[in-house]
């Protein structure tokens, strides 16, 4: 197994997890701490790792030993433990119910649990039996060992209710109950850790947003239904996010989910009709069939054999259908596009409503292909119909586009650049495997080592006296020789990793120094994955020193390599143009331009009132300037940060290379091209770096024959003034070699 590299955000939230869990356990009585992180975030891989770190020996002063509880509902239970195993193999033992010896939860073991089973209508887990296999006999004879319970529930939010619910609480009685779930319901809680949603979305880990009916105005009516038009439009979105992921080199085959209704008893016959409805529309216009398995079915009474691996990036399967009952704990990253009908009971769209299409497939966002970081909703629910249900969902939707207006707009062709979102520096990253299995390979370390001596031993002072108390250092004594156990021999590897991390983070970096390690005895020496014998080699005094200066030369070629390659940045260049459509949430609001070239425009609003959120006073103001100029044929309000947005090259006051994202690309009727960004007072004073970028961007344009202009502008009593000089300077008292700009 390859050791885990965490996301920033995970390692950060793991260890404020842990430090509050070991926060609670100085306390009396039983504490609850709730873990809110987003769905998408890997709440299960952090839990696992928060889990590892708390348990962690050399991290353990109080001699605290502990048993866990695992209770999930649905088959969630099935899926954590598989996901735990896969990635935490050697670090826990992993148990269900049946599985458990001596009536005991057994020192870092996990019982994993099944909500509903809890109380069904057997209740083995909770019933008195001639064995005395109950959860509250196992409770007690676990802590009658010493160790402390800890309770974990997941998804919390569907089963923290009811007496049932109080029942289990109050039979475990765990020190501390970990409640996880993306949506807690708070009562009261003694810890309060959370995951921010943009934080997970800057990771690349889930999609930048939810675009609702994208372009669906171009799909013709032509006598169709609202749901054969629903699912030509979804169709339509899977081959083009298809030929996006080929272009970008990636074998993920997007699946387009397709939700039916989940009626209420007694409408059964108009759900099959739904279901028999799609099933014609897929077969007759596509082709698309469970015969040729190119759809699959999950529904109660209706599973198809081709759901096995339907998660896999390259599985053949095109389209899903299914009932509400998928969605929980449901781990499926190709799946980008969900198609929802108007028959669904609820208009409400939360977060987790469209959970399973959020994931990024390969965790990254991409950067060629901008609509790969979107997921899809369709649906013949009507706009007004729509209601998004919380504050995240409000910003992360975008149930609104504006168009180019491609009656005036001719294509630029301006350069433009974009940079790649850098690398941490201060933690080695997955790239040092590779870098030390050449070192190791350049300096033979393989030959060095001596494999023969396996048992670690040390020197142990036994029958020692002082005889002379006058002389304290000097001490008869015998020696000892003791063989290190396996337990003691893991760890002392733990603590060689983690003091080779040298100048990078240890918790960031101790397991990639693992991974490096584990990939050269396993693929050089011959040793089994993760086999503790080869740790007792590297401890060998003989060879320790060898090891650990392969390490650091390791680190010195990473240092030499990698962080200075992130430390220059990785900036691309590319060809821009306006972007046809832009998406925007529930949150911006049209405003009435004539010269927009992007039609409708749309400005973010304050919430409380309808006052605009434009950056300044300053930029409304220019705004009505050139909607109201004559000469000019359109102009275009630019984003930030993102590829399909305009930017030129700088070099900050740093001496590192940056975007400027220039406010304004402003087309006049004579075809001549302004680029200008509006400032005022000390943003004006602050601006030479960006100022001089953009002069230095449009003298090389200028050669080129392009008709380019622009600067910095600001206003000046009503009359607005743009510097285009090399060099800049803003003096708000010396204006002279300002020009006057006149847009006519």
């Amino acid at each position: 197994m390859e050791n885990l590299e965490l996301k920033v955000y995970q390692d950060e939230k793991v260890e404020e997890l842990k430090n509050k869990v070991n926060e609670l356990l100085e306390l009396d009585g039983n504490k609850l701490c709730i873990f809110e992180a987003p769905t998408g975030s890997g709440k299960t891989i952090m839990v696992g790792e928060f889990l590892k770190r708390l348990v962690n020996p050399l991290d353990r002063e109080d001699g605290k030993q502990f048993s866990f509880i695992w209770i999930s509902v649905r088959d969630l239970h099935n899926q954590s433990k598989k996901s735990l195993q896969k990635n935490f193999e050697n670090d826990f033992r992993y148990s269900y119910f049946e599985d458990l010896q001596n009536n005991v939860i057994g020192k870092n073991e996990i019982l994993f649990l099944n909500w509903e089973k809890i109380y069904n209508v057997d209740r083995v887990y909770i019933r008195d039996n001639e064995r005395g296999k109950n959860i509250s006999s196992i409770v007690e004879n676990t802590k009658q060992a010493g160790r402390e319970i800890i309770l974990v529930i997941d998804e919390s939010h569907h089963t923290n209710l009811g007496p049932n619910a109080t029942r289990v609480r109050a039979d475990i009685a765990a020190k501390i109950t970990l409640e996880v779930s993306a949506t807690p319901v708070f009562r009261d809680p003694d810890g309060h850790v959370k995951v921010h949603f943009e934080k997970v979305v800057a990771e690349g880990m889930i999609k930048k947003e939810v675009a609702i009916n994208p372009e669906f105005q171009k799909f013709k009516v032509n006598g169709k239904s609202s749901r054969e038009m629903v699912i030509d439009a979804a169709i339509a979105k899977r081959n083009e996010l298809l030929e996006a992921y080929k272009a970008e080199g990636s074998d993920i085959n997007p699946l387009l989910l397709i939700q039916l209704p989940n009626l209420q008893k007694g409408i059964n016959d108009l759900d099959k009709d739904v279901l028999v409805d799609v099933q014609k529309i897929l077969k007759k216009k596509y082709d698309i069939t469970e015969d040729n398995d190119r759809v699959a079915i999950w529904l109660a009474d209706n599973k198809t054999p081709n759901l096995v691996n339907i998660e896999k990036s390259t599985n053949e399967v095109e389209v899903l259908i299914f009932k509400q009952a998928i969605a929980l704990g449901w781990d499926c990253p190709r799946a980008q596009i969900l198609v929802i009908f108007r028959e669904t009971e609820s208009r409400v769209f939360l977060l987790q409503t469209v959970g399973r299409i959020m994931r990024m497939p390969e965790f990254h966002h991409y950067d060629n292909h901008a609509e790969l970081n979107k997921a899809y909703v369709f649906t013949n629910i009507g706009v007004n119909e729509i209601k998004l249900g919380d504050e995240i969902a409000k910003e992360y939707f975008t149930i609104q586009e504006a168009k180019r207006n491609d009656r005036v707009y001719k294509d630029l062709d301006l350069p433009s650049i974009h940079f790649k979102r850098q690398r941490e520096k201060t933690r080695l990253s997955g790239e040092f495997s590779k870098i030390f299995m050449d070192i190791a390979e350049t300096i033979d370390l393989k030959g060095k080592l001596n494999t023969k001596k396996t048992e670690i031993s040390k020197e142990i002072i036994v029958d020692g006296k002082i005889i002379n108390i006058d002389k304290a250092r000097e001490i008869e004594h015998s020696i000892m020789n003791y063989h290190s156990p396996d337990m003691e021999i893991q760890a002392y590897y733990d603590l060689f990793c983690k003091a080779s991390t040298g100048e990078f983070a240890p918790f960031d970096s101790m397991d990639r120094i693992k991974s490096a390690l584990n990939k050269f005895f396993v693929r050089v020496m011959g040793f089994e994955n993760d086999d503790p014998a080869f740790y007792k080699v590297i401890l060998n005094p003989d060879n320790v020193g060898k090891v650990s200066e392969a390490l650091a030369l390791a680190r010195e070629e990473y240092k030499r390599t990698v962080v200075v390659k992130d430390e220059e940045r990785e900036m691309e260049s590319m060809v821009w143009n306006v972007p046809k459509v832009i998406s925007y949430n529930s949150k911006y609001k049209t405003k009435s331009y004539q010269r927009s070239v992007m039609i409708p425009f749309y400005s973010k609003f304050q919430q409380d009132n309808q006052q605009a959120l434009f950056d300044s006073k300053t930029e409304a103001d220019f705004i009505d300037y050139i909607d109201k100029a004559k000469e000019v044929e359109w102009w275009f309000k630019n984003g930030q940060g993102e590829v399909n947005y305009f930017a030129v090259p700088y070099v900050d006051k740093f001496g590192k290379k940056a975007a400027f994202y220039v406010d304004f690309i402003i087309r006049l009727k004579n075809d001549d091209v302004w680029l200008l960004d509006t400032k005022k007072g000390q943003t004006a004073e602050g601006a030479k770096e960006r100022a001089e970028g953009l002069a230095k961007y449009i003298k090389e344009q200028k050669k080129k024959s392009k008709k380019i202009f622009g600067g910095i502008v600001v206003d000046v009593d009503g009359q607005w003034r743009y510097n285009d000089n090399e060099t800049y300077e803003y003096n708000p008292n010396e204006l002279k070699n300002w020009k006057f700009l006149d847009l006519k």
